[in-house]
């Protein structure tokens, strides 16, 4: 029997890397081998809280390898239009020279490159080198359905050909599929027009790509998002994409993390009563001002209820002075899947992007909505008006989320037995597809009988 070798290729941000980590070790299950490739930037702060990196590189499954992605050391990476100009013109020659030096050092050929649907350029290397390819897309399957339909968005007037909204409201895909806000298919004003267009054109670019996949994969279900899923017919959903925890060690550390994870916030919640705690996280990614952040947290105070929240390593802004915070505990990273899993939470305020709301729907948790950029304000909306399992919080005359909205929202969402009962019975829903014979199972077995041929 043929054992599929395969070679994925993420983008160099948290929330790209962690579910293709996610679905190489599920694919490790089932026999694959794996190599995964990072930069070198990327891969550094992978390994930089592991234990034993000589024993992970040098596993007979998964293969850690890494390339430079044309940045220097103490160069901004959350600069993304800088960054992908460099990933661009850097990034597919090594990756190139990665596989050869396989193919002629190792004794094995990779057989299938898994590329992000942003590393979309890394089939343009396989199809040179003769290796069949898959997409798989780290956001929701109206995401994708949504780059994927580019050209027609700009044919239809809908964007321009830097990717800005020409038309104002809500328009449609598709005639099956739920309407979507303009500002919901962009960036939001979080980054200059400069670096919008850079973007745009890089993902463009990827998505030129896509006919040179046999298959797109998403990290979702049937169910979620069953119009978006008959928009592009070769896009197969395989999730949730959930990470496995090893129960003999309970700090064991994923290799998709970039920071170190609490794991005494775990300690904490077990001390708290059932469904009485605000899980509080904004992901990779999201910045505040100080006043916003002033804001978030007297608003945690305001509320009066325990609380757990996840203030990045990264941030800088300073707690207000009248920050009491007596009733919480706030943790720089944590084991996110086991803290939405644990009996204590009674909710959790997110920036919505699409690894937290899989890993909340799959823990049968309500959503406060708080988007930030891209996708995330159609997934808010997707949350608070299609599934009704979220409330979403809105900004006042100064375009800040008060204190009390905060408090008004989280009141309400608390009280709401509908909105807990439908998101315990879309837990259900969503964890029957990765049971033997669900939809995402089967499709995974799709998968692995193509990669065998």
């Amino acid at each position: 029997m043929n054992i599929p070798n395969l070679l994925v290729v993420a983008f160099p941000v948290q929330g790209h890397v962690n579910p293709l980590m996610n679905f190489s070790q599920k694919m490790v299950e089932h026999g694959c081998k794996i190599t995964f490739v990072n930069t070198d930037f990327s891969q550094k702060r992978m390994m930089s809280y592991v234990g034993n990196q000589e024993s992970l590189e040098e596993s007979p499954t998964i293969k850690l390898v890494s390339i430079p992605d044309g940045l220097e050391a103490d160069d901004d990476r959350s600069d993304l239009g800088k960054l992908c100009d460099s990933v661009l013109s850097t990034m597919p020659s090594m990756l190139e020279k990665v596989i050869q030096d396989i193919h002629e050092n190792s004794g094995e050929r990779i057989t299938c490159i898994v590329a992000d649907v942003i590393m979309g350029w890394a089939l343009e290397v396989g199809r040179k080198l003769g290796i069949k390819g898959i997409l798989f897309c780290t956001a929701s399957a109206a995401t994708f359905a949504l780059e994927y339909k580019i050209p027609e968005l700009i044919q239809d007037g809908i964007i321009d050909s830097h990717g800005f909204p020409i038309t104002k409201g809500r328009f449609q895909i598709s005639p099956s599929m739920p309407s979507m806000d303009t500002k919901a298919i962009w960036w939001s004003n979080v980054y200059d027009p400069t670096t919008e267009k850079k973007i745009f054109k890089y993902l463009v670019h990827c998505m030129q790509n896509s006919n040179l996949a046999k298959w797109c994969i998403c990290n979702t279900t049937y169910e979620l998002e069953p119009s978006a899923l008959s928009c592009v017919p070769k896009l197969l959903p395989v999730g949730p994409l959930l990470r496995n925890y090893d129960k003999t060690n309970v700090t064991a550390r994923s290799l998709g993390q970039f920071w170190e994870e609490d794991h005494s916030c775990i300690d904490w919640l077990n001390q708290q009563p059932h469904c009485s705690v605000l899980y509080v996280a904004f992901g990779s990614f999201t910045l505040f001002d100080q006043n916003q952040f002033n804001e978030l947290a007297l608003g945690l105070d305001l509320t009066g209820r325990s609380f757990l929240w996840v203030v990045r390593q990264d941030n800088k802004m300073a707690f207000p002075s009248e920050f009491l915070g007596s009733k919480g505990k706030i943790v720089g990273w944590i084991p996110q899947l086991k803290v939405l899993n644990h009996p204590s939470i009674a909710c959790f305020l997110s920036h919505c992007g699409w690894n937290s709301i899989i890993e909340g729907f799959s823990s049968g948790v309500p959503f406060l909505c708080w988007p930030y950029f891209t996708d995330q304000f159609h997934n808010r909306n997707y949350i608070c008006d299609e599934l009704k399992v979220g409330l979403g919080l809105n900004s006042d005359e100064n375009g800040l989320v008060s204190r009390w909205e905060i408090k008004k929202k989280l009141d309400r969402l608390i009280n709401d037995e509908q909105i807990r009962t439908r998101s315990l019975e879309l837990k259900e829903t969503v964890m029957n597809n990765i049971a033997e014979g669900g939809g995402s199972s089967e499709n995974v077995s799709r998968l692995l009988s193509w990669l065998k041929s």
